[in-house]
């Protein structure tokens, strides 16, 4: 029986810290589902479309990770799509209580025997997250190293355009 799970997420924009979660997580599993969440009230940098597509220039070289997107409750995607595991990454002991919280309130709405799987952020990109990327890059700031490199160029070419 194929062992599938997914990492959800806003990924706007996709990380190098994100990325080292999806690489990690991929080895574990025989199919890794990385998931844009739609989330209607949040305007993004990229938009939902973008993301995807972003997600899987930076991840064609890993063969088992597909790229999908969702609205609505995670519970709901992960029970109709047969996830055995969501994966998800922590960076410092904040993440942990607001991830715990929400995994144990996932573990009441998933079906069957689905977990909840916490990676710990490789130290080298514990302090980035996808908001400071953007506030950074938006005041003409570098995150060359923080982002994959095709991410640094459709960041700067999506702050030309605005």
């Amino acid at each position: 029986m194929e062992r599938k799970a997914l990492y959800a997420g806003s990924f706007d924009p996709i990380t190098n810290g994100h990325l080292n979660i999806i690489e990690r997580a991929a080895k574990m599993y025989d199919s890794f589902t990385v998931a844009v969440v739609v989330n209607p009230n949040k305007k993004g940098l990229f938009t939902i479309d973008e993301r995807v597509e972003i997600i899987r220039r930076v991840t064609e070289h890993i063969p088992n990770v597909s790229v999908d997107k969702f609205d609505g409750l995670l519970a709901d995607y992960v029970n109709s799509n047969g996830f055995a595991a969501v994966v998800r990454g922590l960076r410092v002991t904040t993440d942990f209580e607001n991830e715990l919280q929400m995994a144990q309130m996932n573990a009441r709405l998933f079906n069957g025997d689905t977990e909840t799987v916490f990676l710990m952020t490789d130290p080298e990109y514990s302090f980035i997250s996808s908001s400071l990327i953007k506030e950074v890059a938006s005041y003409g700031g570098s995150v060359d190293g923080l982002v994959p490199e095709y991410v640094v160029s459709r960041i700067r070419s999506k702050l030309e355009e605005e």
